[in-house]
């Protein structure tokens, strides 16, 4: 579904970028356009990125170690 109707973001595109590390507005508006002109998708964009990156499961610290 398209959540910025101006920049042709969808909420789909606001999804991979919470996956890829976005968690903020103005990150989200850098990457993907959402929000830079009327505003009005501001708040759906808000609650689509809060909502994914709170179900994205953190990295176990192990499977970053390094082996020696």
């Amino acid at each position: 579904m398209y959540v910025c109707i101006c920049n042709g973001v969808t909420d789909r595109d606001i999804r991979q970028a919470a996956e890829s590390g976005c968690r903020g507005m103005t990150e989200l508006t850098m990457r993907t356009g959402a929000g830079a002109s009327c505003g009005s998708c501001i708040e759906m964009a808000t609650s689509i990125l809060d909502e994914t990156a709170a179900q994205l499961q953190p990295v176990p610290l192990e499977m970053l170690s390094v082996a020696a």
